[in-house]
């Protein structure tokens, strides 16, 4: 949880800063937009780097690393003004945000309740950035206050790595743990994810400038709004994580996807200070709880975790891609026209999303470590053949199934048996009468 809330705590804060890169140093909106795809861009570059590579180095490892990167980089964005410097950091900031987040999605994927976890940690980074949209807008201006912020999330984070685990064995002989399971399911939902997250992100990198532009609003204001919209996304979570699984994945995803739309058209069209602060506080209850559901959905077509990790990078794929395609469609349609298009596509991606949740909805995690032998100790896989000997405890157990086969006994066969059957019992009845 302290990882997630590390590593998600940056998009979460992205409007903020963007608003600032643009007001505090010499960017346009659309060039202030370009410099948050790059932080999203490291952040997916990360995860798609690492999606097999976690068992191999060790969470542990992992995780100082990518809190190190995050502490120097956004360390580095918020102490100089010079813009090849500042791009540079907050794209190993985005790197080891990245980090952060893919070893987190692999260890929630080993849960044995991975939603509820998802949940958890989806409520800690909604504490997180409400507070901060809280308390930045009054310790002063410049474009460092946010990236400070991120960075001291991720010192905070530290002492949480010394709980992970390290390498699953140590030297280059890891071998990969196979194919993905259900190849086709996790495509769709990568992709499908990749859109919905687009589409979140178009909005969220640019409801600062609907707030300020169109509904007039000022950035004390909008702060609060954020704030409470994010308290209400800390509902939402809580609601998500007390109704579990019981409502299944298929009707939270589609349902929520759609009533998403909805949300989106509404803030998009404000012109005022009533229905921008609806959208956002009802837009950010659901989408919050959508995601914990999608998140599960990844952790169960995989226990080991590879699709979470991946289906992650592509959300933040098209997270880093929002901004951008927030900019360009509002300068082309205005406001309300990009609403409007990000409201259509999320209805064309909640059919596909809802058919694998209705597909995967009974497969029941198990968690990575393997099966656990009564008292806790993790069963080791066996190998057959040359070299045999004990595999890793977090190897895959291997069963090799040998085929059934029938024999069909010749006639002679038969009747030598039955003629062995009868001498057999003949014998034994002389042994019973004679009492030897």
């Amino acid at each position: 949880m302290a990882l997630f809330t590390a590593g998600y705590v940056a998009p979460y804060l992205l409007p903020t800063v963007v608003g600032r890169l643009d007001a505090h140093l010499p960017l346009s909106p659309a060039q202030a937009g370009l410099v948050g795809t790059a932080l999203l861009l490291g952040s997916a570059t990360a995860g798609l780097t690492l999606a097999s590579r976690i068992p191999r180095h060790g969470q542990r490892p992992l995780a100082r690393l990518g809190l190190l990167l995050a502490v120097l980089g956004y360390g580095t964005a918020a102490s100089t003004t010079l813009l090849p410097l500042v791009v540079a950091g907050v794209v190993v900031g985005g790197f080891g945000s990245g980090t952060a987040t893919a070893v987190a999605a692999s260890g929630i994927a080993g849960q044995r309740d991975p939603h509820r976890t998802s949940a958890l940690g989806l409520l800690s980074v909604s504490a997180t950035a409400g507070a901060l949209y809280l308390t930045l807008p009054r310790l002063g201006g410049g474009h460092g206050l946010p990236f400070a912020a991120i960075a001291l999330v991720a010192v905070l984070a530290w002492p949480a790595t010394g709980r992970l685990g390290g390498p699953t064995r140590r030297g280059p002989a890891v071998r990969g743990s196979g194919r993905l399971p259900h190849p086709r399911a996790g495509a769709v939902l990568a992709g499908c994810l990749l859109l919905w997250s687009l589409t979140q992100e178009a909005l969220w990198g640019v409801s600062g400038r609907i707030g300020a532009e169109q509904a007039g609003l000022p950035e004390a204001t909008l702060g609060v709004v954020f704030a409470v919209a994010l308290g209400a996304g800390l509902l939402g979570v809580t609601a998500a994580s007390a109704f579990g699984a019981r409502l299944g994945r298929a009707l939270p995803i589609g349902a929520g996807t759609a009533a998403i739309a909805g949300c989106v058209v509404l803030t998009s069209s404000a012109d005022g200070l009533a229905g921008f602060a609806a959208g956002e506080i009802l837009w950010n209850a659901v989408y919050p709880v959508v995601l914990s559901y999608v998140i599960g959905l990844a952790a169960a077509l995989d226990p080991r975790g590879r699709w979470a990790v991946l289906a992650g990078s592509a959300s933040s794929l098209g997270t880093a891609c929002g901004p951008v395609a927030g900019s360009l469609l509002a300068e082309g349609f205005g406001f309300p026209g990009m609403g409007l298009a990000l409201g259509v596509l999320l209805l064309a991606v909640a059919g596909p999303l809802t058919a694998v949740a209705l597909r995967s909805g009974g497969r029941t995690p198990v968690p990575a470590e393997g099966p656990v032998r009564r008292g806790g100790a993790p069963a080791t896989a066996v190998r057959t053949g040359p070299g045999a000997g004990p595999e890793p405890a977090g190897a895959p157990v291997r069963v090799r199934r040998t085929p059934r086969r029938v024999l069909l006994l010749s006639p002679a066969a038969r009747r030598s048996r039955s003629q062995e059957q009868e001498q057999n019992q003949d014998h034994d009845q002389d042994r019973k009468r004679t009492g030897v």
